[in-house]
């Protein structure tokens, strides 16, 4: 059996996008999964960056090293690649299926894929806020990302 990609897509690929793929990686060892692949990109990393410090600093919290992370900027092959796209926003969303449309079965805010809902599907973005943003996006991801692990055998 070939492994599944997943690939969170935030801006800039510094914050959400690196957290999310952190946790779910981390959850996905613990759980002994190794036929999951796990990839974050950014729309807008056009030069490569280190995860933001306040992502660092919350993620160590959980003991949960994100240091050694450069955001890329998403391509095409990201995208062919992946078995699933989640996103951080809905605007992420939308510029990915603009920009390749015959992906859009496999595009999704991860509220959206995860939650039963249509409303507020965007996970707020703590880029330039302080570590209790940052806390709070985590926290919110975590969540997300064990009611993600529920569905992975859908993917």
């Amino acid at each position: 059996m070939s492994k599944k990609k997943i690939l969170f897509v935030c801006t800039g690929n510094t914050c959400r996008s690196p957290m999310a793929e952190y946790l779910l990686k981390d959850k996905l060892k613990k759980m002994n999964i190794d036929d999951i692949e796990v990839e974050s990109a950014g729309l807008s990393a056009f030069f490569p960056q280190k995860a933001s410090k306040n992502a660092v600093l919350v993620m160590n919290e959980l003991g949960i090293d994100i240091s050694s992370h450069v955001s890329r900027l998403i391509n095409e092959d990201m995208i062919k690649e992946s078995n699933l796209i989640l996103t951080m926003e809905k605007y992420h969303k939308e510029a990915i299926i603009n920009m390749y449309p015959g992906v859009m079965d496999k595009v999704f805010t991860l509220k959206e894929y995860v939650l039963d809902s249509k409303e507020n599907l965007d996970v707020v973005d703590p880029y330039g806020g302080d570590d209790d943003k940052y806390r709070k996006c985590r926290d919110e991801l975590n969540d997300l990302i064990d009611k993600l692990l529920s569905k992975v055998d859908d993917i």
